[in-house]
């Protein structure tokens, strides 16, 4: 759902006012993207065995390590737990995927999906797609109009800490939302709330999703029908103890932690710099961030093609499998004055820290 907390923009200081003026007026590097596009037009199928196999081993694992966090003592539950949180967020990121290709891409796998991932994780693809498009709309990218952009950059100190610990509410919130809202949508008052409000992945508290229409609408409503369902069967199971309360309340961790990872990529996907102004492709491209070999740990954190997400939003229509070799092919082509090089960064530390740094320039 999205976020509804008020995070309060500070004035810039004149450095800071000339540094973003720069950034709007940024025009378009014509060989960086002439050279993104002509050197991945061999690698734009999508891969069927790839996705199938990453999705299901990825799922087992999780759903797998799961259980053993449940019955393992100790240790073991512990470490079962951290393989679980990590699996299931990679099996879980592929709704990223889902909303750039279309379903004849990969055959039944955005049915499988939902069914293996989104609807026991309560974040059906409905809740992204036809959200995640807007993120990429030339002109919509980091204004008011965007549903995954806050300048948070540019706000108080406090407001970094508190959109990473908000996140770990998620859960709790998700199932509200489809064991209580759901139901109570049949009062036309309540649906256009749940509707506008609370049906959409994002982080703009500004954002309201209009009602969906079409092959969109019947999408949307066998999979809401289906997350309520097992939403409120999760709850009727705990309450009456099928489910054992340390059972829920470790699922509950689980995913808790699943979404605070997946919140502080989201804090280190862009440099959140921009203050509603429409961009160019290049001047989007420079807000945003790759993170590449030879760092090893954003497998982990930024997984399934996320690690490069700058040149994502040079390619949105690339698959995530072809990514780590169009870096390479140019990063090879392009010369390191060229804007490419400058949106890949060693790692999450310096990002986290240049963000916080920018929130305390002083006014």
């Amino acid at each position: 759902m999205e976020s509804s907390v008020a995070l309060d923009r500070r004035s810039r200081p004149a450095p800071a006012i000339e540094a973003r003026a720069t950034r709007e007026r940024i025009a378009d590097d014509r060989a960086m993207l002439r050279a993104a596009a002509d050197l991945t037009r061999d690698i734009l199928a999508h891969r069927p065995a790839i996705y199938w196999t990453d999705l299901i081993a990825s799922a087992v694992v999780g759903y797998a390590a799961f259980a053993a966090a449940v019955i393992a003592p100790g240790a073991w539950a512990i470490l079962a737990a951290i393989v679980s949180v990590l699996a299931l967020y990679r099996a879980g990121s592929f709704i990223h995927e889902l909303t750039h290709f279309k379903p004849s891409a990969v055959p039944g796998f955005h049915v499988a999906w939902n069914l293996i991932a989104g609807i026991p994780l309560l974040v059906p693809s409905f809740m992204y797609e036809g959200v995640h498009n807007l993120h990429h709309a030339r002109t919509r990218y980091g204004t008011a109009e965007d549903p995954e952009y806050l300048p948070l950059a540019l706000m108080k100190p406090w407001t970094l800490p508190l959109f990473i610990v908000i996140s770990a509410l998620g859960p709790v919130a998700l199932v509200f939302r489809f064991a209580v809202l759901t139901p109570l949508s049949i009062i036309p008052a309540v649906r256009r709330l749940v509707i506008e409000r609370y049906s959409s992945l994002s982080i703009n508290p500004g954002f309201r999703r209009r009602a969906p229409e079409g092959a969109a609408r019947t999408q949307w409503l066998w999979q809401e029908v289906l997350a309520s369902v097992w939403a409120i069967a999760i709850v009727v199971m705990v309450a009456t103890g099928t489910v054992p309360l340390r059972t829920f309340l470790i699922g509950l961790g689980i995913a808790s932690a699943v979404m605070v990872i997946n919140q502080v990529r989201t804090l280190v996907a862009h440099l959140w710099e921009n203050e509603g102004e429409a961009m160019t492709v290049t001047a989007q491209y420079l807000d945003t961030v790759n993170v590449p070999p030879p760092a090893l740990l954003p497998m982990l954190w930024a997984p399934v093609g996320l690690r490069y997400h700058a040149l994502h939003h040079l390619l949105p229509g690339l698959p995530y499998h072809a990514l780590g070799e169009a870096h390479r092919r140019i990063s090879a082509a392009l010369e390191q004055e060229s804007p490419y090089h400058k949106a890949s960064y060693p790692g999450l530390p310096g990002l986290v820290a240049k963000i916080a740094r920018s929130t305390m320039v002083a006014r």
